[in-house]
């Protein structure tokens, strides 16, 4: 001990040891402050809206229950967005350091113009980050083992229980919960044009053929004469015959036989639907096959038509079509609240739970009908997710 005092206290060419060590203690000590009233300057609500973009963000935030509420409890953004421990408190001020980049030097988000155009963008990141954290920074105010499920109302309860089973994500539920929600079309809407895309560079030259959208029949190759009738979007046909940008081609469905034998499905019983038929498309009709459905006592007849269609938006496969309408109902069903497996309900079953929803997306006629299609065909009565 006394060699190692005497080492403490032998003066170095300039300054004793001692000396330089309470140096490095007062430095370890400043910089202990400034890193912390540097975590507090920038963890405040002034801080986090002092840029512009965020005006609008901050309107929106204080429309909400964790701004204002009867408890007088307030969350704000760092109680959200930035993680208690101080690893991630550190990790998560090096990431938001790339939105003062892209706004400040790049530009990117520098108007609430260029902001709204880059929401969804910065809305994804939000939540997969929330999501692999298992949604940490709410669940530091919220525990699933300290909810009141009887001071809940009935649904909420329900869901909650079910949640806290499975340990659930908060924002698999709760996306939009203190801002508005992005405008979640712009990443499907952009698949679909890549589809358009390879639609056209395949040029419809496949025996069979699957529609991107509503197309119109007609009973002879003039796309200027009276339609009679429409294909649905993502339905097979098979090409008999090509002019000039014309095809003819062959559909296959079901009709229930007492009905005016109008639309065509894809499966017996099911209203999975293909096509329209009327006039002199529904004339070239040919009866393959007559079926009772058993669980409803109706008589079905798998029949064939011709007709004639413009060739384009007809892709060589499926799967596309499946893929695209799977983030569209990521998109939109997800947005809000944790949307159940397709396989969840059956074919028929899902028409009126999507109808039940509609309400809350913005989705095209054409789209709903994709997206309807997709959640049928991936139904728990015509095989589930996986076969398809």
């Amino acid at each position: 001990m006394k060699k190692l005092w005497q080492k403490l206290i032998k003066p170095s060419s300039k300054y004793p040891i001692i000396a330089l060590v309470l140096v490095g203690i007062g430095i370890t000590l400043a910089g202990t402050f400034v890193v912390h009233k540097g975590f507090e300057l920038t963890s405040s609500i002034e801080f986090c809206t002092s840029c512009h973009t965020m005006e609008q963000n901050y309107e929106e935030y204080k429309q909400t229950v964790h701004f204002k509420n009867a408890s007088g409890v307030q969350a704000i953004c760092t109680d959200c967005h930035q993680p208690k421990d101080f690893p991630g408190k550190v990790f998560r001020k090096l990431e938001a350091a790339k939105d003062l980049y892209h706004h400040f030097i790049t530009g990117k988000i520098d108007t609430p113009e260029k902001f709204e155009d880059h929401r969804l963008e910065m809305a994804q990141k939000v939540w997969e980050r929330m999501s692999s954290q298992n949604s940490k920074t709410c669940k530091s105010c919220h525990s699933y083992d300290n909810m009141d499920h009887s001071k809940q109302s009935a649904k909420a309860a329900f869901e909650m229980k079910k949640a806290a089973a499975e340990d659930l994500n908060c924002i698999e539920c709760h996306k939009g919960i203190a801002h508005e929600l992005p405008n979640m079309a712009g990443g499907f809407q952009k698949d679909f044009q890549a589809l358009q895309a390879t639609a056209n560079s395949q040029g419809a030259n496949a025996e069979v053929l699957y529609s991107l959208g509503e197309k119109d029949l007609y009973a002879v190759a003039d796309p200027n004469s009276k339609a009679d009738g429409k294909l649905l979007p993502a339905s097979q046909v098979k090409v008999l015959e090509r002019k000039d940008n014309m095809l003819k081609v062959q559909i296959d469905g079901w009709l229930e036989k007492a009905g005016k034998g109008r639309v065509m499905t894809e499966y017996l019983g099911k209203r999975v639907f293909k096509a329209t038929i009327r006039g002199d498309v529904k004339a070239t009709e040919k009866l393959i096959e007559e079926k009772t459905d058993s669980a409803t006592d109706i008589v079905w007849q798998h029949v064939s038509v011709e007709a004639w269609i413009t060739a384009e938006d007809m892709i060589d496969d499926i799967q596309p079509i499946w893929n695209y309408a799977k983030t569209m109902y990521g998109s939109t069903c997800n947005a809000c609240h944790a949307a159940p497996d397709p396989a969840h309900f059956t074919a028929n079953g899902w028409i009126s739970g999507l109808n039940a929803m509609s309400a809350y997306y913005r989705l095209s006629k054409t789209e709903e009908r994709t997206l309807l299609k997709y959640l049928q065909n991936h139904g728990k009565d015509t095989g589930g997710a996986g076969a398809h």
